[in-house]
């Protein structure tokens, strides 16, 4: 699942891959507009599937940091608001979830957009993180470069 959920730079949320064009990838916000639009590789396209977090021995992979989410959250909504928390709260969640994260390395704003990324997850009933990885191990969407 994670490998057809890209982020874009420069572009706010999450969009699902739906098909892919000569030089572009077609892809649907993941929201309830539901708008499709082209995004070429100059947009710097990035599945969550490649993403990982920082930690003092490794990186680890965003899926397991997103499953660690979902077992403190129960499955639901973070109860913190990305939004109106402070650095230390952000940094006292990601210290829940990925205990040894590297706190050099790893920003309030990373925190932030993770905490995003996982709301508009869960929103979408896209919470199984490890479903795709069994399913297709080692694939990866960003064959354009």
């Amino acid at each position: 699942m994670l490998e057809t959920i890209l982020a874009i730079s420069g572009k706010p949320g999450l969009f699902k891959l739906v098909s892919r064009g000569n030089n572009n990838l077609i892809v649907e916000t993941l929201d309830t507009q539901k708008k499709r639009f082209p995004a070429f590789a100059a947009d710097k396209i990035i599945s969550l599937a490649d993403i990982a977090m920082y930690t003092d021995e490794k990186e680890v992979p965003l899926r397991e940091v997103l499953n660690n989410i979902k077992a403190k959250e129960s499955g639901k909504t973070t109860s913190i608001d990305y939004r109106k928390a402070s650095k230390d709260e952000l940094y006292a969640f990601l210290g829940e979830v990925l205990p040894n994260f590297d706190g050099d390395r790893i920003y309030p704003s990373d925190i932030k957009k993770l905490i995003q990324w996982y709301n508009i997850l869960v929103e979408n009933g896209l919470t199984d993180f490890d479903e795709a990885l069994k399913e297709t191990e080692g694939n990866n969407i960003d064959d354009r470069k």
